[in-house]
């Protein structure tokens, strides 16, 4: 493992936890990953942007940062990359709109907001715009005059674009008003291009263009794009560089496994809120899960009966990624979007149409994500939890005997009531779903449906210096066998042997009519 030790050359600044004002963190002394390289490349080569990325990952930071640069506060951008390469001369009049703050219920709510942020822009920019009963056209007029007063172009920056509809994703008919009263609002920026110098649009989701964006078709979509895969989040060498000073006392290798991992087709990053509070409190932990309930998610996975190890690796193409609006939300879309999963290979099957695995990113989503899902599929949180603290004592004494009595006791804690109720009890894979989820949610290193020449094999385990084959079977009353003699005659061990671990094949057999485990039969094989 590596571990950083403590040098008393690093001189440690303020950790800006949870604030997105990049004035704030110049003035006060906060640490600041440099990302005016990334601004710099959006202004030169182009007009129109939108980013997608998943919630606390540093989009209103970015959007923060555009805006003083172009409202040319020159001070705070000092010793930064775009320090000598920007002309400070040019101040532009800046638009800022922020859905970030607050709850919208309704479409009148989304009116009275929009009506007071185009208020306070006219305030800050010393224009005036006489209607405002008419949203677009107030909107409209304060970017004419914003021009005409200014003698410059204006810049139009949006952050949490989406949040009032995904705030009501749950009742879909005010999100669908909040989506026509949003699709209103936003189509105005490309009606009036001939007054604007720069736009930018975030949020989390990435609403298709035949909903949201009909009105805005010129958006460049950078979120898949690889030389702004890591605009937001903090990268390895951020972390060995800029936080440093924070490293000592920290395993380097568990903040990788911990946070790192989120991928958009280039360079990988962490979750700046996870790494930032890591550095706080000193404990691994999911910093960045418990701050959002995924309890829309969690539901939506119920109601489509998608098990736990379905998640482990998901293929998918750029359509489908971007599949999301109120009427059709793609699982995939949605998975990808809120961070839950991310991109870990692409591959161009035909000229021009890519297809991607999604994985989980990191150990903190993995474990966090299949810990909740437990709950959907029966388990009680608090038996759940019981259980995982017994399942690592009975690993780490490769006790058998009292493997099998733990594993019964995973499905003997799920009410009959439940199993009986719910169709996806009724299959194999909701068996192995549960199994799974227990092995996930302690973080263990497993992988789903390992390929082998032979076929595939349900869950590959390795631990403390041992490796478990695991192969699932659901029978009618009386144990058959099946499962471990499956694993034999496929030779699902002989890609484990060169590892020179002992290798301990489980078949695990199921009864329908008990819902329980009737048999664990194991053979081990030592290997050199």
């Amino acid at each position: 493992m590596q571990s950083m030790s403590a040098s008393p050359s690093l001189l440690r600044k303020k950790l800006p936890i949870g604030i997105q004002t990049f004035r704030e963190i110049r003035e006060e002394g906060h640490y600041y990953v440099d990302k005016t390289g990334f601004c710099l490349r959006l202004i030169d080569e182009g007009k129109y942007y939108f980013l997608s990325r998943p919630r606390r990952f540093g989009k209103s930071l970015l959007i923060d940062t555009l805006g003083e640069l172009f409202a040319g506060n020159q001070k705070l951008f000092e010793g930064l990359y775009c320090f000598d390469r920007w002309d400070w001369t040019v101040r532009y009049p800046v638009i800022r709109i922020s859905f970030g703050g607050g709850l919208l219920e309704s479409r009148a709510d989304l009116d009275r907001r929009i009506r007071d942020i185009l208020r306070v822009n006219q305030q800050q920019l010393g224009v005036h715009c006489p209607d405002t009963s008419d949203v677009p056209a107030c909107f409209a007029e304060l970017i004419r005059q914003a021009h005409a007063h200014t003698g410059q172009r204006v810049v139009v920056l949006v952050d949490e674009y989406d949040k009032p509809m995904l705030d009501n994703l749950q009742a879909p008919e005010v999100a669908r008003q909040m989506r026509d009263g949003l699709r209103n609002f936003y189509s105005v920026i490309k009606d009036s291009d001939a007054h604007i110098r720069f736009a930018m649009l975030t949020g989390v989701s990435k609403f298709s263009k035949v909903s949201l964006f009909s009105g805005l078709n010129n958006l460049n979509d950078i979120t898949l794009d690889a030389q702004y895969s890591a605009i937001c989040g903090y990268t390895d060498a951020d972390l060995d560089t800029v936080f440093a000073p924070e490293l000592p006392g920290l395993d380097r290798d568990e903040i990788r496994r911990w946070y790192n991992g989120y991928n958009w087709l280039g360079e990988g990053v962490y979750n700046p809120f996870d790494v930032l509070l890591l550095f706080q409190k000193r404990q691994f932990k999911p910093h960045w899960f418990e701050t959002g309930s995924p309890t829309f998610l969690i539901d939506l996975l119920a109601q489509r009966q998608v098990l736990a190890p379905q998640l482990e690796r998901r293929l998918t193409n750029a359509e489908l990624l971007s599949a999301f609006d109120v009427e059709h939300i793609h699982i995939d879309a949605l998975l990808f979007q809120t961070g839950y999963l991310t991109i870990r290979c692409a591959q161009e099957a035909v000229r021009g149409f890519w297809t991607y695995t999604l994985c989980y990113p990191n150990l903190e989503v993995k474990s966090s994500l299949n810990s909740v899902m437990l709950n959907t599929m029966g388990v009680d949180p608090n038996d759940a939890l019981l259980q995982r603290t017994r399942l690592l004592p009975v690993l780490l004494a490769n006790d058998f005997a009292a493997m099998q009595a733990l594993f019964t006791a995973f499905f003997a804690s799920i009410p009959y009531q439940w199993l009986a109720n719910n169709p996806v009890a009724q299959y194999e894979g909701y068996y192995a779903s549960v199994f799974y989820g227990y092995f996930a949610a302690l973080g263990l290193d497993i992988t789903c449906e390992e390929s082998s020449n032979a076929g595939r094999l349900d869950m590959a385990l390795r631990f403390n210096g041992h490796v478990y084959l695991f192969e699932f079977k659901v029978v009618e009353l009386e144990p058959e066998g099946k499962a471990l003699q499956q694993i034999i005659d496929k030779g699902y061990a002989d890609k484990y042997k060169a590892e020179g671990q002992p290798i301990h094949l489980i078949g695990i057999e199921f009864s329908k009519a008990s819902r329980s485990v009737v048999a664990l039969d194991v053979q081990t094989l030592q290997t050199e």
